[in-house]
């Protein structure tokens, strides 16, 4: 076996701790074998320079059985066991250790005398056909405790190649070590197989039980991917279990998200980030909103802004007006240029729809839309309240920029656009769906349409 100086060991783990390389890459750079450039990273990040220093030790059979049962206690593999312990030699030393203790127990652990014997020992004295008796039954012994030990061996090799590979380390469920015993038993030995897998015998009988039963959680499955597919991935698990919920299947939001994670089902859904807004400064017109982002009825608080979109570098605006008590999107413009007449056109669509007696509070930043004299004038000629963020502050507007997130991260960033007619589509399809369709946690798990009728039915 080739020795390494400390230098060049640490040469060969500084490329891996700098992040330029990872372990399959270097043990091909540097003629090694991956699970040694494996070893010394592991040593390194565990011990430092020590652990990658030249160490001659004799253990103790008191320590090594000490390794031993914490091994089997925290369910080590043999690579972790000598990390952990800064053991040299590989993992064929933890085997062997485990052989000795399993063949004649701790005892077998104390480490034989180095060198040869000074003085050779005296044949014990002994009749020729009592002596012949005795070899006869060592041989026969030595020879069934061999047969049985390779029948474990072939058990153990079977099982770690169905564990997708010699030696490792990665932590296996007691499931899928049942799962394993199960395919391997008609060709071995149980005891030799639940030994193999360090798996008692009681856990191995009770999971080939449930494992006949079937999966007792397959209906519930399907109904969490079928509400996971209806939103195209933007729910997650609370919002699915919310929606279970609604359609008479009452169970637990972290049963859900425990069945996703084994499912590899997470939302879709990146997370949102304000992004600033500047713009100049108008004196004449306060920030009355002041953050109170709650409204105790409809048409009370209203919200807007203006939001870009660029496919395949066309850009199309949208202009949309929001209530605060629900979050429901009351009216919309779109426009491929920024004009104050998408903005006007959205406003009056909004005002259509109030009632004679119903006078909001609209708030938006500083943009140069609403700076205007003509939007001015119309919210003053239907008696609304103007209100507008400090300067550079996009916080004081964050209702309007959460739902900017919400749209471009479960619509926007998940498709692809051909054109702007095929985004305005879909647009057109997204916001119907946000009022009529999307759950909130917020509104008692409806949508904000379904919200605000069931506010005020009788």
């Amino acid at each position: 076996m080739a020795k390494y100086d400390e230098s060049y060991k640490l040469e060969v783990v500084q490329g891996y701790v700098q992040g330029q390389h990872g372990f399959r890459a270097l043990a091909h750079a540097h003629g090694l074998d991956q699970a040694t450039v494996r070893r010394w990273v592991k040593s390194y990040q565990q011990h430092g320079l020590s652990g990658l220093r030249k160490k001659f030790s004799r253990y103790s059979a008191d320590f090594k059985l000490a390794v031993l049962q914490r091994m089997w206690r925290d369910d080590l593999s043999a690579r972790e066991t000598i990390t952990l312990f800064d053991i040299r030699g590989g993992t064929g030393v933890i085997s062997a250790w485990e052989l000795q203790y399993h063949d004649g127990g701790p005892q077998a652990l104390a480490p034989r005398p180095r060198g040869r014997s000074k003085k050779m020992p005296n044949p014990p004295t002994a009749k020729p056909a009592q002596a012949q008796a005795v070899m006869s039954a060592d041989d026969t012994r030595s020879h069934a405790d061999l047969l049985k030990e390779v029948k474990y061996l072939r058990a153990e090799v079977a099982y770690l190649k169905k564990l997708g590979g010699l030696g490792s380390g990665e932590k296996t469920s007691c499931a899928e070590k049942a799962r394993i015993v199960l395919e391997l038993r008609p060709d071995h030995d149980l005891k030799d197989l639940l030994r193999a897998g360090k798996l008692a015998r009681s856990t191995f009988y009770y999971q080939a039980q449930v494992h006949r039963r079937g999966d007792k959680y397959a209906e519930l499955k399907a109904q969490i991917r079928s509400v996971y597919e209806l939103h195209k991935g933007r729910y997650g698990y609370r919002r699915i279990a919310l929606e279970l919920k609604r359609n008479g299947c009452h169970v637990n939001h972290k049963s859900v998200q425990r069945l996703m994670q084994v499912m590899g089902m997470k939302s879709l859904v990146r997370p949102k980030k304000y992004r600033s807004y500047r713009a100049g400064q108008h004196a004449g017109v306060a920030n009355v909103l002041q953050r109170q982002f709650m409204a105790e009825q409809p048409n009370q608080k209203w919200v807007t802004d203006v939001t870009e979109f660029n496919v395949l570098g066309k850009k199309l605006y949208l202009s949309p007006v929001m209530d605060l008590f629900n979050g429901e999107v009351v009216s919309y413009q779109m426009n491929t240029q920024p004009r104050l007449k998408m903005v006007g056109d959205m406003l009056r669509k909004a005002l259509g729809k109030l009632g004679r007696e119903e006078k909001p509070l609209l708030h938006s930043d500083q943009g140069w839309q609403y700076q205007s004299r003509a939007y001015r004038r119309l919210l003053a000629d239907h008696g609304l309240v103007q209100s507008m963020s400090r300067r550079g502050n996009c916080l004081d507007n964050a209702a309007m920029e959460s739902f900017f997130g919400t749209l471009k991260s479960e619509f926007f960033h998940l498709n692809k656009f051909s054109s702007v007619a095929q985004l305005q589509e879909g647009l057109h399809h997204y916001i119907h769906y946000y009022n009529h369709q999307r759950i909130k946690l917020k509104l008692k798990g409806l949508s904000p349409v379904q919200y605000r009728i069931q506010a005020f039915s009788p």
